[in-house]
């Protein structure tokens, strides 16, 4: 008997890059995806609470998780205090409905935020029932030179946080154990971003099975453990030459996740 875990799969909107956040929740609606999570970065309807309401209304796709604006072109986004952008994130979850929020390391140049970030995290999460989930990130590479650009560092597991993000795509890019990263996370595990890569320095961000990380592994382990997270297809669509090729990427990462969802129980019965 093949018993599907309670995981919810959900596209995010980071996945249909360069098009809208709009067009996010029109695709994940025809697919059969069982909600998003809202990359918020410069597209203004990402930032946009009852914008997004709107969207997740007329497409009856829900809002599962948000992932805070953290990444470079996004420094400006819901102003340029980091600790804001959390605390909009936040509410923007709470307002959703989503039950989490993505948050990566401070980079290392914002260094009071940086300082004060595993003890800020956990004031944080006390104040609330959403899951802040912080994620593995990377180390910056340029030919043979490695820059740490995170701090307190891009391998989340060697600090104490509540609970943890794990993205596969920068476990490749960062050439460690993914299995083992997920071993040290242990049930603080509360968030996936499912995505491939080779081990290249720059983030690729594949559909599932295009590259070498163990993606089949992970969901079937998620499977046996009676994961309750959710799990965020997270690709790169960029180089799709077509609205169809696009979605035939996204059509693919979802039928693999579920597939091996599925396969664990089935070959344990």
């Amino acid at each position: 008997m093949v018993r599907i875990p309670d995981a919810k799969v959900a596209l995010s909107t980071a996945s249909v890059y360069p098009e809208s956040t709009a067009t996010a929740f029109e695709i994940a609606a025809r697919l059969g995806y069982d909600g998003v999570e809202v990359m918020v970065w410069t597209d203004p309807v990402s930032q946009d609470i009852e914008a997004l309401r709107r969207l997740s209304d007329h497409h009856q796709v829900p809002i599962l998780a948000v992932h805070a604006p953290c990444l470079l072109i996004t420094q400006r986004v819901w102003s340029t205090d980091p600790w804001v952008k959390l605390q909009r994130a936040r509410s923007a979850a709470e307002k959703l409905g989503a039950s989490a929020v993505v948050v990566h390391p401070p980079f290392r140049w914002q260094r009071q935020y940086s300082r004060d970030f595993v003890d800020g995290i956990w004031r944080m999460a006390d104040e609330t029932d959403v899951r802040f989930a912080v994620e593995n990130m990377y180390p910056w590479r340029y030919r043979d030179r490695e820059m740490l650009a995170y701090a307190p560092d891009w391998d989340v597991t060697k600090d104490d946080y509540r609970n943890f993000t794990v993205d596969l795509s920068h476990a490749a890019t960062s050439r460690i154990d993914a299995m083992a990263m997920v071993d040290r996370m242990g049930d603080r595990l509360a968030h996936v971003h499912l995505a491939d890569g080779r081990g290249s320095a720059k983030d690729e961000h594949l559909v599932p099975g295009r590259g070498t990380q163990p993606c089949a592994e992970l969901l079937e382990r998620l499977a046996l453990t009676g994961f309750d997270g959710h799990i965020v297809i997270e690709v790169n669509t960029r180089r799709a030459m077509s609205a169809a090729e696009r979605e035939a990427d996204l059509a693919e990462a979802l039928a693999f996740t579920r597939l091996h969802l599925a396969s664990a129980p089935a070959r344990r019965g």
